[in-house]
C-alpha cells in the first residue's frame, strides 16, 4: 500500500487524545477504535460501513482496520476543525481537555 499509508495506520495506533470531540462515520470497510474504559483498561469497539461513532473529547483512545486493512470514513466537526492528536504522556494527562473528561466519568 505504499509507505505514506503505513506511517499513517501507524499513526492513528498510537494512544492519543483530542482536544475536541471526534466524530466519524463509516462510509465502507471496517476497523477497531480501542477506547480506554473507566479503570484504564482497552475497551474495543468494532465499526463498520454505517456506523457512527462520538468520541468525547480527552478521550484515549487509538484506531486500525481489520485483516482487510481498508476503511473509509468521514470525519465531522462541531466547531472549526482540529486535527492535533495528544499522544499519551505526563503532559497530555494535564491537559484540560483530559481533565474535563475524568470529572465528567
Amino acid at each position: 500500500m505504499g509507505s505514506a499509508y503505513e506511517e499513517k495506520v501507524k499513526m492513528f495506533f498510537n494512544e492519543h487524545l483530542h482536544e475536541d470531540e471526534e466524530i466519524r462515520y463509516i462510509l465502507d470497510g471496517e476497523g477497531f477504535f480501542d477506547v480506554r474504559g473507566v479503570d484504564d483498561e482497552w475497551v474495543r469497539i468494532h465499526l463498520g460501513k454505517g456506523d457512527l461513532i462520538i468520541l468525547p473529547a480527552g478521550i484515549y483512545h487509538r484506531f486500525t482496520t481489520d485483516s482487510k486493512n481498508y476503511i473509509k470514513a468521514l470525519r465531522l466537526f462541531k466547531d472549526e476543525p482540529k486535527w492535533t492528536p495528544l499522544n499519551r504522556a505526563p503532559e497530555s494527562d494535564g491537559n484540560p481537555a483530559r481533565k474535563g473528561y475524568l470529572r465528567r466519568n
